[in-house]
């Protein structure tokens, strides 16, 4: 099993709307697509339900891609004291996929994005590059 093959059922146009939600949001200005995609895999390992976010951030004017090149035009930033819960339980982090005990879950308009690990929670949201 990837990490996100175990997400919560969303009907496909959820599941684009929070990854469109989950690019407004990046702290990055640019990044490659294979990081961009890293990113969206914690929403969805499918590629076409991928190419559905990337099409629909690029008709949203959220993001702009050239060649392998994406500049990311989002809105804002993750509110790590407002939008980013701690939970104590078994998970396994939406990204890595390791074992972790305290699951960071990033709320959006859209829906819930989670569990990461502290460092994989940063990763997602581009505080940490």
């Amino acid at each position: 099993m990837t990490p996100g093959d175990d997400a919560p059922a969303r009907t496909r146009e959820g599941t684009v709307a929070l990854g469109v939600e989950l690019l407004e949001h990046l702290e990055d200005d640019e990044l490659p697509l294979p990081e961009l995609i890293d990113r969206l895999e914690t929403v969805t390992t499918s590629p076409a339900v991928t190419r559905d976010v990337l099409e629909e951030a690029e008709r949203r004017g959220v993001i702009d891609r050239e060649d392998a090149i994406v500049r990311v035009h989002g809105s804002g930033f993750v509110r790590f004291d407002s939008q980013v819960v701690r939970r104590e339980g078994d998970f396994s982090c939406r990204r890595c996929g390791a074992t972790i005990t305290t699951g960071h879950f990033v709320r959006l308009d859209a829906g819930e994005l989670g569990p990461f690990g502290s460092s994989c929670v940063r990763k997602v949201t581009g505080r940490d590059s």
